[in-house]
């Protein structure tokens, strides 16, 4: 029997998503001494089959139009929509299931199509099991790494992290179990924000981002000192802004400045007079280059230093918890026990002796596939294992911290970041040539999905923490989601390649992994990286740590595009402003609260029908006007109609009231 607790579902508590005060306990919705459904046939096999299709939606859609969707959120919908259309009661538990088990398609999409295309790319052989077993290995490692990490980024930082896909996720979930006037504004505002951001994508009736380009003296700017504002006017990213909160939106959006309007201006300006390529992988001048190529050739690579040693400061700050989690690891394997259990319900995880031991197994069997399946050399198997352990463990937590902040793994990044440093190593144990780039591509492979699947694993576990799910059920059902979904992965990246390829006219666009393979090349031809530029930004990450700003967030804002950005900003100044218009407490928490239901709508909104609409590109309707989409007016009239659903989310969320 299902109980969550001694009555019927009012919502999160209010404590859901402030910092507990010292004696103060968070009650999930299912209660620590009640029994929850949740390990069911009913849930395991809808969540494998969520996984199933889910995988190959998000790999056609990922190699076809080189964006790759989180799942958890359309997946949440579909388990609210069953279980309301099969009328089951108490379905919570099960529901979390759902989406825990089928959001792994998402996660090992994005850690294979980032990097095995390349192989295809690169005319190198690619075998079924070389991609299986890479996507396969990375998510058990993914998983095993974070679980010792739980407790820390969950329960003790309750409060202090955003968790942007996990609230919207969460809102989902709890709107479905409870119905009634949470349901509608969520339901309501998942229609509006859904049709806004479908109109977008589908018709293409304004333009998905405004420039300063639309002005005459916008123009002369970009041009001139490559000075250009961007914005995405969609309504989910906005939704996400709000979620994020002002404080992280405002540390984001500095980065994303700093890139733009200090770093990109003063490249443009150095790089004037030179009379040839400058940098590694550079074919045009400087001076013919836009704002927007400045900014992926060199700026980027920056904020992929500032990430790198925003982690290690991150794993030196962590450097105690580590020290704890080691020593659980000795305690429980060597010391015996007394037989005795008095782990709550919402707190048991795992034991530390199944993850070490899983660790070790993982390692083993990794060790092998290395010697026997990639490479046929012990040594270099050892030494891609090596690797492939090392970075996998050290980025875990900047992954969870980069979703805890802003809902963006900077995956892509760190896997460049993998390759570059693996090919040194490779090259300099004498592993170069063909060989070297198919052991370099699939040991990034491994690295890519390990850190895609920390990521995302970690929003899975503070939603179950919300709620109120069992993290141990949460963390063994995961290891078959990533075995379905990689079986999954793997069977259609090779039916890809077959049908459409990855070279060639009409081939699939596999942006991310053409990134990769024009970076592994030259590295195995032993030509230089940009180290300068990576030093650069892990300098600035040190000296903001220093000064006590968070460096991940900062150089996630270097990293990801101007036009992500700015939208988090927007939506960060509507979630103080609503908060904050009372001088009733209670008034600005229920409307605060209310906007966190509209902003979840939107995302929840814009990511369904964000699947809907590249499914129609996909199977060839397409009904947008490339010329007005991409005209002024255009421009213009999307930032008219931005401003419309901000005014709209500020009025709706002035709407709550205490009583809610």
């Amino acid at each position: 029997m299902s109980e969550h607790t001694s009555g019927p579902i009012k919502g999160l508590p209010d404590n859901a998503y402030t910092e507990l005060k010292p004696g103060e306990v968070y009650r999930p919705l299912m209660l620590p001494e009640s029994t929850p459904r949740e390990i069911t046939p009913y849930s395991v096999i809808w969540g494998l089959l969520m996984a199933v299709l889910f995988s190959a939606a998000a790999a056609y859609l990922g190699l076809k139009i080189g964006q790759v969707f989180e799942a958890a959120i359309p997946i949440a919908i579909i388990a609210v929509g069953l279980s309301a259309a099969l009328k089951r009661k108490g379905a919570l538990g099960e529901n979390v299931i759902i989406q825990s088990i089928g959001q792994n398609s998402g996660l090992i999409v994005a850690g294979a199509i980032f990097t095995i295309p390349a192989l295809y790319i690169l005319n190198l052989e690619a075998h079924f099991y070389q991609i299986f077993l890479a996507s396969a290995f990375g998510g058990i490692l993914g998983i095993l790494f974070l679980i010792p990490f739980r407790k820390y980024f969950v329960a003790e930082m309750h409060g202090k992290f955003p968790f942007p896909e996990a609230t919207a996720t969460t809102e989902v979930l709890v709107a479905g179990e409870k119905g009634g006037k949470q349901a509608l504004v969520l339901v309501f505002s998942g229609l509006i924000g859904g049709i806004y951001d479908f109109i977008i994508a589908t018709f293409g009736w304004w333009s998905e981002t405004f420039t300063t380009r639309v002005f005459g003296f916008g123009e002369m700017l970009a041009d001139k000192f490559k000075l250009v504002f961007r914005l995405n006017v969609g309504a989910a990213v906005m939704g996400l802004g709000y979620i994020v909160g002002l404080k992280y939106a405002a540390i984001i959006v500095a980065g994303s400045f700093v890139s733009w309007y200090l770093l990109v201006p003063v490249i443009s300006y150095i790089g004037a007079g030179l009379t040839e390529p400058f940098g590694t992988g550079a074919s045009k001048l400087i001076s013919a280059m836009t704002a927007e190529e400045i900014f992926r050739q060199y700026v980027r690579h920056i904020g992929i230093g500032g990430i790198a040693m925003a982690g290690i400061i991150g794993i030196i700050r962590s450097s105690k918890i580590i020290r704890d989690a080691i020593s659980l690891g000795v305690k429980e394997i060597f010391e015996k026990k007394d037989g005795s259990n008095n782990v709550i319900r919402t707190q048991l995880d795992l034991p530390m002796r199944t993850i070490v031991i899983g660790i070790i197994a993982t390692a083993i069997m990794l060790l092998a596939f290395f010697h026997f399946g990639v490479l046929n050399n012990l040594g270099w198997a050892i030494t891609g294992l090596l690797i492939v352990l090392i970075i996998s463990f050290l980025f875990t937590t900047v992954a969870a911290n980069a979703i805890a902040i802003v809902g963006t793994n900077p995956v892509s990044g760190m896997t460049l970041m993998t390759l570059i440093l693996s090919s040194i190593i490779l090259t300099s144990v004498g592993l170069k040539g063909q060989q070297g780039m198919i052991a370099a591509l699939i040991i990034g492979g491994v690295v890519c999905t390990a850190l895609s699947m920390a990521g995302g694993f970690i929003t899975d576990l503070k939603i179950g923490y919300w709620l109120g799910s069992t993290p141990k059920k949460q963390e063994q059902w995961k290891f078959l989601g990533v075995l379905v979904s990689a079986l999954t992965v793997g069977f259609v990246i090779m039916v890809l390649n077959e049908t459409y390829g990855f070279v060639g006219e009409g081939a699939l666009v596999a942006p991310q992994a053409n990134a990769m393979a024009a970076v592994i090349q030259p590295l195995m031809d032993q030509q230089p990286a940009p180290w300068t530029l990576y030093i650069v930004g892990a300098i600035l990450a040190a000296t903001l740590t220093m000064i006590k700003v968070p460096a991940l967030a900062f150089a996630l804002g270097m990293y990801i595009p101007l036009e992500l950005n700015t939208p988090l900003l927007i939506g960060g100044l509507i979630a103080h402003y609503v908060s904050t218009r009372s001088k009733n407490e209670k008034l600005n928490n229920a409307r605060k609260e209310r906007g966190t239901l509209i902003a979840s709508g939107f995302i929840a909104g814009g990511a369904l029908m964000g699947v809907v609409s590249a499914f129609l590109r996909y199977l060839g309707y397409n009904w947008v006007d490339v010329e007005w989409a991409e005209s002024h007016s255009a421009e213009l009239l999307g930032l008219v109609m931005f401003a419309v659903i901000c005014f709209y989310m500020i009025w709706d969320s002035l709407r709550g009231k205490t009583e809610e």
